[in-house]
């Protein structure tokens, strides 16, 4: 193992042991479908998917994409944001310009993530799941106490399961990337989930045929799904888990403002 590797497990491991905020887990095994940005594709294709099966995802949204396009694809609509909610999925933040908490100060970082919650809370009626999942994985230790204490949940990129303990200032989560050569994998983590009777949280970008490399294509997505459906995990969102297995209640935050 190189050196560069060798920090990058030593600072995963700081960051996964202080400024936790640890709570049982009840109930699983659970899978919980996320997709961050988002692409519109995530919702036309992977949000079709999960409703086949009789599931919900998580969509963790910076709304200063809103109407543009990237190497991800064409972004969310405004329209696309109340579909999504009238078919059940869940709205969760992204920051509002998608920064990273390691290339701007902490008080930028978190002006930047109050206020992408607080207009997505404007636009959804003033409803509000408070869960946040940070841009590129980046969290720094003071992001972490600091954005951890406003939030029902704060989600990374460290993969791994949740349980029995859960951190919710840092919950683990696992991607979806590539074609469906990538399914072994992803069986061995849900069996992993099954086995420990834990909380396996898959997170992807956009679902189309030519994904980049942030993405998945709709024959893994699906792949994914059923194969979570088929060996009896329950699927939920990432508000649903909280409210059935923690009862974490967004009453118990603290108030954001801009």
């Amino acid at each position: 193992m190189s050196l560069r590797s060798q920090l990058g497990d030593a600072r995963r491991q700081l960051l996964c042991s202080l400024h936790s905020r640890l709570v049982p887990l009840a109930g699983g095994p659970i899978v919980s479908f996320g997709f961050d940005d988002f692409p519109r594709s995530a919702y036309m294709a992977g949000g079709e998917i999960l409703k086949s099966f009789g599931a919900r995802g998580t969509y963790y949204i910076s709304l200063g994409l809103m109407n543009t396009s990237n190497d991800l694809g064409e972004q969310f609509r405004l329209d696309d944001l109340h579909s999504l909610v009238k078919d059940g999925h869940e709205l969760a933040s992204h920051t509002f310009s998608h920064l990273s908490s390691r290339r701007v100060s902490l008080s930028a970082f978190l002006e930047d993530a109050r206020r992408g919650r607080n207009e997505l809370r404007n636009i959804n009626g003033g409803a509000d799941s408070a869960n946040f999942a940070y841009p590129y994985g980046d969290i720094t230790l003071a992001a972490k106490k600091s954005l951890g204490s406003e939030m029902a949940s704060c989600r990374g990129t460290t993969g791994g399961l949740n349980g029995p303990e859960v951190d919710l200032n840092l919950l683990r989560a696992n991607s979806l990337y590539g074609d469906i050569d990538q399914f072994e994998r992803v069986q061995k983590l849900i069996l992993q989930n099954e086995k420990q009777s834990s909380w396996l949280i898959f997170y992807t970008h956009d679902v189309r045929p030519n994904p980049s490399r942030f993405g998945c294509t709709p024959a893994l997505f699906e792949a994914a799904v059923s194969f979570a459906a088929g060996r009896g995990s329950r699927m939920m969102t990432v508000a649903e888990v909280l409210k059935s297995t923690t009862r974490i209640t967004t009453d118990r935050l603290v108030p954001v403002s801009v």
